[in-house]
């Protein structure tokens, strides 16, 4: 929670000082595929490929043409998967550990020259709030894996997601004529996905923080 305060406190001073003009926003669609992991959760685990795609705006900042900020609202898909053996070798079984999310991040943009056609980067906070988590599979030994499973034998463990996480986001692109954009980003998350997988019998209390890679398209309406 101190990371999240900081990081918005951060976030907050910077756009106090800025001169937003919103007055010149632009609005446009954003979509792409998300490559997500989450660390010291589901074990042995593997990654999911999923999806996003939303809105967003792109509001200057200065009177540059370089700096903006860029809010979106975006359905964002995460998670892991889970794939096990058995003593022969034979597949145990091929878990799906799915969440997806309303996601806001708000992204400082900086273009790299005041050129129509140029590469970008953006950095800012990612805040996720959970919609719906879909567990598929779940391994027969674990089955609190499965939010909306229950094992008496261990009271208090659950594989149920938390409703909010909390991300770094950072990303390059490149931008055609400031209108048609294609950007990497990588989000950190910094919250516990998983906060009760931390009483899990032979388990860590490490973070089990999601890992998301992303590539997508964006297009800005004029």
């Amino acid at each position: 929670m101190k990371k999240i305060l900081l990081a918005s406190a951060l976030l907050f001073s910077a756009l106090s000082f800025a001169q937003i003009d919103l007055s010149s926003t632009r609005f446009g669609v954003t979509a792409g595929g998300n490559y997500s992991r989450v660390r010291n959760a589901h074990n042995p685990s593997g990654p999911r490929f999923t999806f996003q795609g939303g809105v967003l705006a792109l509001i200057p900042m200065g009177k540059d043409n370089q700096f903006y900020l860029q809010p979106e609202v975006l359905y964002y898909g995460a998670g892991e998967t889970g794939k096990d053996k058995d003593a022969k070798g034979r597949d145990g079984y091929d878990a799906v550990y799915g969440n997806n999310y309303l996601s806001v991040p708000i992204y400082f943009k900086g273009y790299f020259s005041e050129a129509e056609s140029e590469f970008f980067g953006m950095i800012g906070p990612r805040f996720n709030f959970l919609l719906n988590q879909n567990v598929k599979n779940a391994p027969v030994g674990r089955p609190y894996y499965d939010p909306d499973v229950t094992d008496p034998k261990l009271p208090g463990v659950s594989g149920k997601a938390s409703g909010f996480n909390f991300a770094i986001g950072l990303g390059v692109g490149y931008s055609y004529k400031r209108q048609l954009e294609v950007a990497l980003k990588y989000d950190l998350g910094i919250t516990n996905t998983y906060p009760d997988l931390a009483k899990e019998p032979g388990g860590t209390s490490k973070g089990k923080s999601e890992q998301v890679i992303s590539l997508g398209v964006s297009y800005i309406f004029e």
